[in-house]
C-alpha cells in the first residue's frame, strides 16, 4: 500500500480502531515517566494520535499536540481531548517548525509506514525536536512488512512494517539520537510492546 492508501484506510478503519483498542496498559505508565524528564511548560507531540485516549488523554497536563494522517481520526481526538492542539499531516513530512519540540510520543504508528521511509521518519523526529528532547516510540522486535486485509472486520486494509529491533536502534541513532532505554510492557490487547526512549543530545 501506498501513503495515499494508507491514509484512506484510517479514514475508513479510525472509528473501529477506537471502539475497538483499549485505553489502558503498562504502556500508559510510560507517558508519566516520560514527563517526570521534560519541563512544566513542554510541548509534546503525540504522532499518529487516532481518537486520542490512548496517548493524549493519559499525559500529564503538558502542552500536547496530536498529529494523525487521517482527518476522522483528529475529529474523534477533539471530542477526546479538547484541551489538545490538533495537526494533520504526514509523519515522514511533519507540518511543524525546527526545534520547537521537548518531546514525541509514537506508539504504534511509525509501524504504518514502508521500512525504507523509517529512516526519513526519524530524522524528521530529530529536526522537530529541541536539543536534549525525547522519542518515546514502539519498535519491532523482528523484521516484517506486511498488508492484512479485512483488518478490524471491515472491508478496508492496513500496512504495517518494522526493519527490527537492532535496525530500529540503528536509525535512531544515525538520526543523531542515543537510545536512554528500551521497556517491554504488557499490551492491552494480551500481548507485550517493546518500547524505545532515545535522547536527542544537548
Amino acid at each position: 500500500m501506498d501513503r495515499k492508501q494508507v491514509k484512506e484506510s484510517w479514514e475508513v478503519l479510525s472509528d473501529a480502531y477506537a471502539r475497538t483498542r483499549p485505553t489502558d496498559g503498562n504502556d500508559v505508565d510510560l507517558l508519566e515517566e516520560l514527563a517526570a524528564l521534560l519541563p512544566a511548560d513542554a510541548t509534546v507531540l503525540d504522532v499518529g494520535c487516532g481518537d486520542g485516549r490512548r496517548t493524549l488523554a493519559n499525559m500529564p497536563e503538558l502542552d500536547r499536540v496530536g498529529l494523525d494522517f487521517a482527518r476522522r481520526g483528529l475529529e474523534l481526538a477533539a471530542t477526546n481531548v479538547p484541551a489538545a492542539r490538533l495537526v494533520q499531516g504526514d509523519m515522514a513530512a511533519l507540518p511543524i517548525a525546527d526545534g520547537t519540540i521537548d518531546a514525541i510520543t509514537a506508539y504504534h504508528s511509525v509501524f504504518h509506514v514502508p521500512k525504507a521511509r523509517h529512516p526519513e521518519v526519524y530524522a524528521e523526529f530529530a529536526r522537530v525536536l529541541r536539543p536534549g528532547g525525547f522519542v518515546l516510540t514502539t519498535v519491532g522486535t523482528t523484521g516484517y512488512e506486511t498488508t492484512r486485509r479485512g483488518w478490524l472486520g471491515s472491508d478496508a486494509s492496513m500496512f504495517f512494517s518494522t526493519p527490527g529491533k537492532q535496525a530500529t536502534r540503528r536509525q535512531l541513532e544515525s538520526a543523531g539520537f542515543e537510545i536512554r532505554w528500551e521497556r517491554t510492557v504488557d499490551d492491552p490487547l494480551g500481548s507485550s510492546a517493546l518500547f524505545f526512549l532515545a535522547e536527542r543530545p544537548e
